[in-house]
This record gives C-alpha cells, sequence and structure tokens, in this order.
C-alpha cells in the first residue's frame, strides 16, 4: 500500500525525502524482513501473554517421550503471529494489484483460517471436558474433520492452477535459440552483453525439471495428442496434489519445538533465491532457465515469510513458549507449495522440502505396514519406534534440540543441492 501510495504522489509532483526507497523490490524486501521480525518479537510477546491469560494451552498426549508433559498448557495457535507478520509487511510494501501478491494473500488467510478453526474447535472440547470434570484426552477427532481440512487445500489448489493457467497478467517466457520463429508468437527482444536475446511466451503450462538440458517441462505431454486440450484440467489436478501434500507434510513435522518454523524459514530462503532468478532477465538467460515476468513483488512476500518464520523461532524454540498450532503449520506449509508453483519449482520439492517428504512418509509407511502385517500375521508391525520420523528419534534417546538442529542441517543441504540443479545438466 506504500508503494503504490507513493506512487500516487509521485505521479501528482508530490515528493518526500527517502520516498524513492520504495521504488526498489531490494529495499522493499528488506524492509519487509524487518518489520515481519519486529513484529513476531515485539507483538508476539504480547499475544503469547494473551492466549496464555485466555488459557489457550496445548493439551499433549500420552505417547511416552521424554519431557512432554513440560509441554503441557504451552500457548497453542502462535500461528496467529506468523500470519500477521507476514501479512502486514506485504500490504505495506508490496504492490497489491499485482496478481502474485493478491494469490498469496489468499492463501495465507484461507488455510489460516482453516487451520485456526481447527485450533479453535481442539480447544472448545478441551474446556467442555474441563467443565463436566473429565480427564480429557486429546484425539484426531476434535478438530476439523480431515475431509474439510483436504476440501480447504484443494479450494487452494484450484485457485493457483486456475491463476497460472487463465490470468492473463502472468506469464513465462522462453529464451528462443532457433532461426524460425513460432507462427503468432508473443515475443520479447531484449538486448544482453551487446547482442539481441529473443523470448518466447509460452503457451502452455511449462515448468522446472532439474538435471534435463534446457530445465522445462511441459504438462501437454503427460498426455496423448488426442487429450491435449485437456491438459489444463490435468494441470490443476497435479497442483491440488502438491498444495494437499506440502501442507499435510508441514503439518506433520510441527511435533517438536522449532522443528517446522525452522525448516520453513530455510525453504523460504531458498523460494526467495529461485524467484530472483526467474524474475530477472540476465539470470534466467544466464541460468538457461524460464523468464517469469513481475515475479518481483513475490519476493517482498516471501522477505516477510521468512522474517515472520525467523521471528517466531525467538519464541518456538526449546524450550518453546508457543506453538503454532496447525494455524500456522497448515498455513505454512500451503504457502510454501504455492510459491514454488508460481516460480515453477514444483518439480524440486521433494528435493528442497526433503523433511517434509521424509515426515510424510514415515507415517504412510508406518500405518501401511501396520495395517498389512496385522492382516498377514495377526499383529500390526513397526517399522520405526514412532512416527513421524522426529518421533522415532526422540523414542531413541536424542534430545530434541539435537533432532531439530540437524533437520535444520539437512534441510540447508537439500536446499543448496536443489539451487545447484538450475546449473547442474
Amino acid at each position: 500500500m506504500l508503494k503504490n501510495l507513493f506512487d500516487w504522489l509521485n505521479s501528482m509532483g508530490i515528493h518526500f525525502p527517502g520516498d524513492n526507497l520504495f521504488q526498489f523490490i531490494t529495499s522493499r524486501v528488506m524492509l519487509a524482513v524487518l518489520l515481519s521480525l519486529v513484529i513476531s518479537t515485539v507483538f508476539g510477546k504480547k499475544l503469547i501473554q494473551f492466549l496464555r491469560n485466555k488459557q489457550v494451552g496445548e493439551t499433549v498426549r500420552d505417547l511416552g517421550l521424554a519431557g512432554e508433559q513440560q509441554k503441557k498448557g504451552t500457548p497453542t495457535m502462535g500461528g496467529i503471529i506468523i500470519i500477521l507478520s507476514i501479512l502486514v509487511p506485504t500490504l505495506l510494501l508490496a504492490d497489491v494489484s499485482k496478481a502474485y501478491i493478491l494469490l498469496m494473500l489468499f492463501a495465507t488467510l484461507w488455510l489460516g483460517l482453516i487451520g485456526f478453526v481447527d485450533d479453535y474447535l481442539k480447544l472448545r472440547a478441551k474446556r467442555q471436558a474441563q467443565k463436566e470434570g473429565v480427564n480429557y484426552q486429546k484425539g484426531d477427532k476434535d478438530g476439523l474433520a480431515g475431509w474439510f481440512k483436504i476440501l480447504g487445500q484443494v479450494v487452494l489448489g484450484v485457485a493457483v492452477g486456475a491463476t497460472l493457467l487463465f490470468n492473463e497478467s502472468i506469464s513465462v517466457y522462453r529464451e528462443f535459440r532457433g532461426s524460425n520463429l513460432p507462427a503468432k508468437a508473443e515475443v520479447k527482444k531484449v538486448m544482453l552483453d551487446g547482442k539481441e536475446r529473443i523470448f518466447v511466451k509460452a503457451d502452455e503450462p511449462i515448468t522446472t525439471i532439474p538435471f534435463v538440458k534446457g530445465h522445462e517441462f511441459n504438462y501437454a505431454k503427460l498426455l496423448p495428442q488426442a487429450l491435449r486440450g485437456l491438459t489444463w484440467l490435468l494441470y490443476i489436478f497435479i497442483v491440488i496434489f502438491i498444495v494437499t501434500a506440502v501442507s499435510n507434510g508441514a503439518n506433520i513435522t510441527d511435533g517438536i519445538d522449532g522443528l517446522a518454523t525452522g525448516v520453513s524459514a530455510l525453504i523460504g530462503i531458498c523460494l526467495g533465491i529461485f524467484a530472483y532468478a526467474s524474475g530477472n532477465i540476465r539470470v534466467a538467460e544466464y541460468l538457461n532457465i524460464m523468464y517469469i515476468p513481475n515475479l518481483g513483488e513475490l519476493s517482498i512476500f516471501i522477505g516477510a515469510l521468512v522474517g515472520a518464520c525467523i521471528g517466531f523461532l525467538w519464541y518456538n524454540a526449546y524450550p518453546a513458549q508457543v506453538f503454532m498450532g496447525d494455524t500456522g503449520s497448515l498455513m505454512l506449509g500451503g504457502v510454501i507449495a504455492a510459491l514454488a508453483i508460481l516460480v515453477r519449482k514444483e518439480l524440486l520439492i521433494p528435493i528442497f522440502c526433503g523433511v517434509f517428504l521424509v515426515e510424510n512418509l514415515s507415517v504412510v509407511l508406518q500405518v501401511g505396514y501396520f495395517k498389512y502385517t496385522k492382516r498377514k500375521y495377526g499383529e500390526g508391525r513397526r517399522i520405526f519406534r514412532m512416527s513421524p520420523l522426529h518421533h522415532h528419534y526422540q523414542k531413541s534417546g536424542f534430545h530434541e534440540s539435537k533432532i531439530v538442529t540437524r533437520f535444520w542441517i539437512i534441510t540447508i543441504l537439500c536446499v543448496v543441492f536443489a539451487i545447484v540443479t538450475l546449473k547442474i545438466r
């Protein structure tokens, strides 16, 4: 909003000292990071106290894990801090008329609302049990039904896919290196290093694929020639799957202090680098990757996301003073998935979201193997001592701080490798 305001004032011939600061994306990104840090640390403390006064405390299942009983009563729904720390800097510093920004604001609010309702219903079930004098044990059915949360993720997937397909302000350009331009092709001619380079607009949904020369994959190739008119439907289905998988992966990862928050911040930095590379025509030409115009504004949102996660980590690191709850974890996973799709790096998600993937797989494998062995042998058996994977290491005697730190290190390695794939052919 401030950018739009100063742009309007400048067009009227009204200038203020330092108003040019809002014309540069780099300065607005740094301001977004700083502002989100201030909001999450300064106002986060007040919100934590408010949640504590309202007795919005976490109920901990008795899983036999070290230190779990000390977490009882820790304020939850702290994801509100992250959401506010993202929204305020984005609204103030980004160009809110851009489709990318509007879509990410919707993703943040939509999944944040679903997570908030889920947390609230769990809290209400706890209070009802206390009122009736019943010993309350947190259950899976206390919050929103699983199908309702999935429905919310499907809605976001449809919104992201439809926007990328049908919004005319969103486009992707590939550098043309041939001799004959396609008929009726929309092109951009740019002088780079004294040479004219031609970029051609892609008419079909494409994405970045690692380890392959050209780094491009056309989703239409997944269908036979006769069915390629339905590529849009296939693309939306894939986007829904990605949003649902990553959102649930972040939700599952949020099981010990600081794990999901730190991993999300590192992934955010990775996505910020991808957005810069694809949004800068010189860098895109150097890396031989697709050029995505107007992607720069997205970096302000990403800066706010990273700052919000780091600021929240101040209170969420071991021993946690607040938990993000589903309010934060569902939102962070959905937002990360949406950002990866917007920068056309969704096929790299298994790499830079490696921790989310492994946590998800550990649950799927554990449940699947247990059911299989129960049918075959009459007794369910387990692969891990407990799932998700971080609980397996807790059961193995590792302190949760060590688990979190090592998962962060693994995420750093995954992020670096994902970035390196831009030059690996």
